[in-house]
């Protein structure tokens, strides 16, 4: 299943393509099939704690949304509920067309942390004298 729909030899992957395999490979656990390696190899290609949890939450919701599709379907035949979730229809959204807000906005927990993010190398931030000693 997933070796006919990924390419199993890649040398680095983005947090998106990480995800989409992730995703895919949590469908075909659902079904029995065992990719641990592949995953774990995913997983460990992840640069930060965050992306790497990001990458687990796909594999799981791999497995969910497989498990609830196959009780919904009449046969639960797996090449259908594989080529309906992980082959599905792909859908292209121009740069300026992504959605940034309301409804259509990702949820804030989603968001990269900040406090993750290193402050600037010049930053002389933590050693300048307090702004309310100015007067």
């Amino acid at each position: 299943m997933y070796e006919q729909t990924y390419d199993t030899d890649w040398e680095s992957l983005d947090r998106d393509g990480a995800m989409s395999r992730a995703f895919a490979i949590g469908v075909a656990a659902s079904f029995g099939h065992d990719y641990s390696e592949e995953y774990e190899r995913i997983v460990a290609e992840m640069d930060s704690s965050y992306n790497r949890s990001i990458v687990e939450l796909a594999f799981e919701e791999g497995k969910n949304k497989a498990k609830k599709k196959r009780h919904e379907s009449d046969n639960g035949d797996e090449d259908d509920v594989w080529s309906e979730l992980v082959e599905g229809e792909t859908v292209t959204v121009e740069r300026d067309e992504v959605p940034t807000g309301g409804q259509n906005r990702l949820p804030a927990a989603l968001d990269k942390a900040k406090i993750l993010d290193r402050p600037d190398a010049d930053s002389r931030d933590r050693v300048s004298k307090p702004d309310f000693l100015d007067k």
